[in-house]
């Protein structure tokens, strides 16, 4: 990371701090950059100048923990977060992920052969412009590779220099527990949302052990806006959107949860921010609570 610039901390102080491997401290909400890219997470976004500019005001809001993948787009998220920001400020930690292959739109093709993975980093390393990966996570555990090469690919870059920690992706309580028998794993990311409680005992494992838990698609409840819904109910008397809600709902239901809400628009990504600031009392936790499971 570049010495240049502090990272500002502006309307983040209420989603609070963690220390991702006990040595980067990160605002717990963060920015998810796959929507940057163009349909089906594949080639360049609509409009390049306004992913440029989301990013940018993404880190004029304080948000300094951006996350990605080699695969989104491919190659083009990486590209436009080092278009957008390089040189990095102080304090920005930049993770991305290794474990796919795109052969189209809305395609993914699991590979975790160890030369892959290898290849892979090389290439998020040129595109992000980076030396080191502060966050590199398996994007998925290839069921057709032992886990324990591709857990040693990531051991091996990390020996090498060329990523500073490692986390995992889409895994169960018993592949994390495996998967610390031959790594130190600092983060894990799967899909958890107000009304998508599937990785609870992952979430659960995570406040044990004090691992950084990443929900992907954690908007997933702003969809469920009906006039009648519990969340609706709770953003009108909050003075808040749905979506607002629901980002507020994870940063109060476990301190180890770090939301990255993506967007490819600049007031969407405002309002995303602002959650951080809004206060859910033990009713309307104990409201939302009983949203688990609803479509």
């Amino acid at each position: 990371m570049s010495q240049n610039k502090q990272v500002p901390n502006r309307g983040l102080e209420g989603a609070g701090e963690f220390p991702i491997g006990n040595d980067l401290r990160i605002a717990r909400l963060g920015f998810g950059a796959m929507r940057i890219t163009g349909k089906g997470i594949w080639g360049p976004p609509p409009d390049r100048p306004q992913a440029i500019q989301v990013l940018r005001s993404a880190v004029e809001l304080g948000i300094n923990f951006i996350d990605t993948a080699d695969s989104y787009g491919p190659g083009v998220s990486e590209e436009i977060i080092a278009e957008a920001l390089h040189p990095y400020p102080v304090g920005l930690v930049i993770a991305t992920k290794g474990g796919f292959e795109r052969p189209g739109p809305n395609r993914w093709v699991e590979n975790g052969k160890p030369e892959h993975l290898k290849s892979a980093c090389e290439g998020s390393l040129r595109r992000l412009r980076l030396d080191r990966i502060d966050l590199y996570q398996l994007h998925r555990i290839d069921p057709k590779v032992p886990a324990e090469d591709q857990l040693g690919a990531l051991k091996d870059l990390q020996a090498q220099g060329k990523i500073r920690h490692i986390g995992l992706s889409e895994v169960s309580v018993r592949q994390i527990r495996h998967a610390r028998t031959v790594v130190p794993v600092v983060s894990v990311q799967n899909r958890y949302s107000l009304t998508d409680r599937g990785s609870e005992d992952v979430l659960e494992y995570c406040e044990q052990e004090g691992i950084g838990f990443i929900p992907w698609f954690p908007l997933a409840a702003g969809k469920l806006s009906g006039a009648d819904s519990p969340i609706s109910r709770v953003a009108t008397r909050q003075k808040a959107t749905p979506s607002q809600v629901a980002l507020a709902w994870l940063l109060a239901r476990s301190s180890v949860i770090l939301p990255i809400p993506g967007t490819s628009n600049v007031e969407h990504l405002a309002e995303n921010v602002a959650a951080a600031g809004l206060k859910l009392d033990a009713g309307a936790m104990q409201e939302l609570g009983g949203m688990a499971g609803l479509k």
